[in-house]
């Protein structure tokens, strides 16, 4: 492998090297909080709630309604149920690695920052005791992997992240329709199960007008988090200076400096992220950004909860 092998393609090793940068995201884990009476606080999962954990001898301030009516027959005084707060939750991991993520103008290809943030994202809720399972897909398939908690699960989601990358070899034309974004996410509504946590990793570049009603479907019953993977050229171009971009045919070279290639440039730009804001609007979905520029792990800490837990 050499030097810069890593900014444009990323291993499995890599990614799997990856737990030090989750480990640094984590804080110890504190004892289970059981409440007498059940229902005192809400809980912030969509779909989840208190499960079973004991019966113990009835006390003062117990809810009534949770006396476990045959131990107590049994054992002639009164016995209650005790519950906590379910810590099993599924998480599924999307993650877009399409033609649009071979790019970046500074630091890591989108590809390997969409690969890295999904990694960091696995290994924390292996840890947080949660299910993991994911769809990795591009343009020419998908590997569709059901929530699991077993780490082979992870590991066979890290190796799908690292074989569905894209090289300069891939650049050819398929025969078949690319798949899509919105194709992945009506295969998400059957892989998802009620009250999971999911995050769609993507440059968000081929929304259609149907994505945001697929979305918000999605997250209807799950809380979903949309995050963009992003290049600064992107944004918007540097004052001047001739630029390369790769394109099916070659590299498509332009000139920062021309006036009227920026203000067209910037209109794109403007008009893509209206439609991008409308889009995670109408779903009711948020949004965080990813950086070519930057290591994922930054950016994913303030989606975590208390004792680095995912939120």
């Amino acid at each position: 492998m050499n030097a810069t092998e890593p900014l444009i393609r990323t291993s499995l090793p890599e990614l799997i090297r990856l737990q030090a940068d989750a480990r640094a995201l984590t804080l110890p884990a504190a004892r289970p909080v059981r409440s007498r009476q059940a229902g005192l606080q809400r809980s912030s999962r969509r779909g989840r709630g208190m499960v079973f954990s004991e019966v113990r001898q009835y006390q003062p301030g117990d809810d009534i309604r949770s006396i476990d009516w045959r131990v107590t027959a049994r054992r002639q005084s009164p016995h209650t149920k005790i519950y906590e707060e379910e810590r099993e939750r599924p998480v599924l991991l999307l993650c877009d690695l399409g033609p649009s993520l071979f790019f970046a103008s500074t630091g890591a290809y989108k590809q390997v920052r969409c690969a890295q943030a999904a990694a960091i994202l696995a290994w924390l809720a292996l840890w947080s005791g949660d299910q993991v399972g994911g769809i990795v897909f591009n343009e020419h398939g998908m590997d569709v992997q059901r929530p699991a908690r077993r780490k082979k699960s992870v590991l066979r989601l890290l190796d799908a992240l690292a074989q569905f990358q894209r090289s300069d070899a891939d650049s050819r034309p398929g025969t078949e329709p690319p798949l899509t974004l919105d194709t992945v996410l009506q295969e998400a509504r059957r892989v998802a199960h009620t009250g999971g946590r999911v995050f769609v990793i993507s440059d968000f570049l081929s929304v259609t007008d149907a994505t945001g009603t697929l979305l918000g479907a999605l997250a209807r019953h799950n809380q979903v988090t949309a995050l963009r993977v992003q290049d600064p050229l992107e944004e918007s171009l540097p004052d001047r200076g001739r630029f390369a971009v790769a394109g099916q045919n070659g590299p498509v070279w332009f000139d920062a400096g021309d006036p009227r290639f920026k203000a067209a440039w910037q209109r794109k730009v403007d008009e893509h992220e209206a439609r991008l804001a409308a889009c995670f609007r109408r779903a009711g979905v948020p949004v965080a950004v990813v950086t070519t520029a930057d290591s994922p792990a930054a950016t994913l800490q303030p989606l975590l909860g208390q004792r680095g837990r995912i939120g």
